[in-house]
């Protein structure tokens, strides 16, 4: 084995022992930068050990009563939506704020509605958080957005119970043809 195996088994291995230990809201807010940068790793299983890990981190402050810990996670994940990082990143980052997200991450999720790669799984992050603000983003990029993305925004926009006038439901398109007359 190489050394720069020895240090990427190294890596996931101290990734996946840190499940087994309680870490303070520092610990936690601390691994998440660190893990970030392992998810782009060109190794599957460096990828795959800071996945797991990172998302254990999200499900342990997302636990009721944890707020201070959730808040400091949460704009740990924020800030790497600020920053370019590779495809990979922004997807497990983006669906760890749909689940851990307020209405404080809608700013940082909807300045990504603008990047093709990141953009569709911000839509569905923004669908998924609860709130005026995610759907005012949702809204306001309706009327930015190129066409062909125009009618995923409209779908979560009905998603979340409001009318979309003249953009068509993707659900009711007929996806063969058919005999039956209009």
């Amino acid at each position: 084995m190489s050394a720069i195996d020895l240090k990427k088994v190294s890596v996931a291995a101290a990734a996946t022992a840190a499940i087994a230990s309680n870490a303070t809201v520092a610990g936690e807010q601390a691994k998440v930068a660190g893990l970030a940068e392992q998810l782009a790793d060109s190794d599957i299983e460096v990828a795959r050990a800071a996945k797991r890990e990172l998302w254990r981190v999200v499900r342990h402050v997302g636990r009721p009563g944890a707020q201070t810990d959730k808040r400091a996670v949460v704009t740990e994940l924020e800030i790497l939506l600020k920053e370019g990082r590779p495809a990979a990143v922004y997807r497990e980052v983006l669906w760890m704020l749909s689940e851990i997200g307020t209405s404080d991450s809608v700013k940082a999720i909807a300045a990504l509605l603008s990047n093709k790669t990141a953009r569709e799984d911000a839509r569905m992050a923004l669908e998924r958080i609860p709130g005026e603000e995610s759907l005012a983003a949702l809204k306001s990029a309706l009327d930015a957005t190129p066409d062909n993305f125009k009618v995923n925004l409209a779908q979560s926009l009905r998603a979340r119970g409001t009318q979309v006038p003249g953009l068509p439901c993707e659900k009711l398109k007929p996806t063969k043809q058919t005999n039956v007359k209009v």
